[in-house]
Parts: C-alpha cells; sequence; structure tokens
C-alpha cells in the first residue's frame, strides 16, 4: 500500500485552512505536514488545534521553499500530496490520485477542481508557446490556448503538460529522479516547472476526474506584487526553456498581454507592465532584477 504524506504550505491563512484540515480527518493519508511560511495571522493556532497534524514554523521561503521543506519532513512516504489552504477535499481523493500513480511512468496525478459554486475550473494546462501567449486563450484552440478548456476534455482520465498546483500529488520516485521544486520562483510557475521536467525526464501528469476537490481561491491574499510574481515567472520559466530571441519575443507578448488587461480595467496589471520592462521594480525574492530578460 502506498503511504501518502500531505503538504500543506500557509501564509497568513487563517480564513481558510481550518476548513481544509476538516476536510482531511478521514482522507486516508499517514502523514499531515503544515510549513507556515511565517504568518503573522492566527494560522499557526488553527493549525495546532488539529490532532495529527505536524507543523513546521519556517520563515516565508517561498511556495516551492514550503514543499521542499515539507517533503523532507515525512522520508518515509512513497508519495506526496501538495495542497494549498485554501481547499476542501472530497473523500476518495488521496486514494484515487496514489492510484494513479501505479500507472506506467505516471509521476503526478492531479484532481478534477471545482470552484466555490461547484463549477469545474480549467485546471489543466499545455506547455507555454509563443502562439499561446498572442490572447487567444478565448479560443480553447490547442494551438492557442494554453488552457485546456472543455467539459469532454476533464470527462475521463487523461494526460497533461501541467496543472494547477492548488492540488498535485507526486510519488517520491519522480521526486527524487528530477529533483527538488525550484525555489528561485519563489512563487507562481514552480509547478510548471516541475510538471515540465518530470515530463521532460519520461515521467507523465496524469489527470483523475474521479478525485475533486474544490478551490476557493486566494487562501494566501493576491496584490500587485504577487501578480508581478506570477506574470514575470511566466516568462522566466519560459526563457530558462528556450533561446534567448525566443524569449525576448515571449517577454514582448506578454507586455502586449498585460496592456490589453489594463484596457480593460485590470490595475494590478500596471505593476506587472511596470515589472517586465523595468527589472528593478521586481520583487526581491524573485532575484532576477539585473536583467530584462528575467532567468
Amino acid at each position: 500500500m502506498t503511504a501518502v504524506a500531505i503538504v500543506v504550505v500557509t501564509y497568513n491563512s487563517q480564513d481558510c485552512v481550518g476548513d481544509l484540515l476538516d476536510s482531511l480527518a478521514e482522507c486516508g493519508a499517514d502523514q499531515i505536514v503544515v510549513v507556515d511560511n511565517g504568518s503573522s495571522d492566527e494560522t499557526v493556532r488553527i493549525v495546532e488545534s488539529h490532532v495529527g497534524v505536524h507543523v513546521i514554523r519556517s520563515t516565508n521561503v517561498g511556495y516551492a521553499g514550503g514543499v521542499n521543506r515539507g517533503v523532507r519532513a515525512a522520508p518515509d512516504a512513497d508519495a506526496y500530496l501538495i495542497l494549498n489552504p485554501d481547499l476542501v477535499v472530497h473523500p476518495g481523493v488521496v486514494g484515487a490520485l496514489a492510484a494513479a500513480l501505479a500507472e506506467p511512468q505516471v509521476g503526478l496525478s492531479v484532481p478534477l477542481v471545482l470552484d466555490s459554486d461547484g463549477r469545474r475550473q480549467d485546471s489543466l494546462r499545455r506547455e507555454q508557446s509563443l502562439l499561446r501567449a498572442v490572447g487567444l486563450n478565448w479560443t480553447g484552440l490547442p494551438l492557442l490556448s494554453e488552457y485546456v478548456k472543455g467539459d469532454a476534455e476533464y470527462s475521463a482520465p487523461r494526460d497533461a503538460d501541467w496543472a494547477l498546483g492548488a492540488a498535485v500529488m507526486f510519488s517520491r520516485e519522480c521526486y527524487e529522479a528530477i529533483g527538488e521544486w525550484d525555489e528561485s520562483f519563489f512563487l507562481y510557475s514552480e509547478e510548471t516547472d516541475f510538471c515540465l521536467r518530470a515530463r521532460d525526464a519520461g515521467w507523465r501528469t496524469r489527470f483523475v476526474p474521479d478525485a475533486v476537490v474544490m478551490h476557493h481561491g486566494g487562501g494566501s491574499g493576491r496584490n500587485d506584487a504577487t501578480h508581478v510574481m506570477q506574470v514575470v515567472n511566466r516568462v522566466r520559466l519560459y526563457a530558462r526553456r528556450h533561446s534567448k530571441p525566443a524569449g525576448y519575443t515571449y517577454l514582448a507578448l506578454n507586455v502586449l498581454s498585460e496592456l490589453s488587461w489594463i484596457a480593460r480595467g485590470q490595475k494590478q496589471s500596471r505593476a506587472s507592465v511596470r515589472g517586465l520592462l523595468f527589472p528593478r521594480t521586481r520583487p526581491s525574492e524573485l532575484g532576477c532584477s539585473q536583467s530584462l530578460l528575467p532567468r
């Protein structure tokens, strides 16, 4: 039987982490580890009030850093289920995801993700490309859309290039083969990088529709800085995997995309345009303020 450790990374998550831990009370996991990235609210107190949960207090080392610390705290596990604090897990998730890891070359498994109203989220993704960066995700066409859309695509098990990192299980064998989550991203794109590195090494990411989680969103808050991290890291990941000319082209396409969001009233995109064009305005946690093309 597969020994599964659940790892949750929290940061000022007092409004949601209790619901997650309540939903995990009889989930079938062998260990539950919560890595708290220096919360200043009541998150740690709420976590410690749940029996059987191991808490690791940390400074804010970012999401990938928290994941790696949680994995190291459960060295005897065969698989690790990473969960955002703003989830509620439906019964059977652990078993369904663990069973998928037993399939040939499956290194990661991901559930069906619902929003608070019970509507399916488009949680599966295709690899980044220049064509998929031109802003035509709404078409749903595979050549132009990074998002995998359509009810039919989520009705049966299938492989994906990568998936939303709110809930993902991976085997210890896969983790040890490709290495830890890349902490240089700090927040956002770390799950994309991990899935793509796994695929490069021959591992599959498997979608399991029988495993269901509800994602409330915003468990650690959104602001200008986190939006800049999301956009800059998207460019950063692409630049690391492609030539410098392709990286600059991808950067330019993302600037145009963010400008279009400004025109549609998205105020946070103003900060992301500054972050893309003026490296020194990028959050210091990313460590990529020395050059225009983030690497």
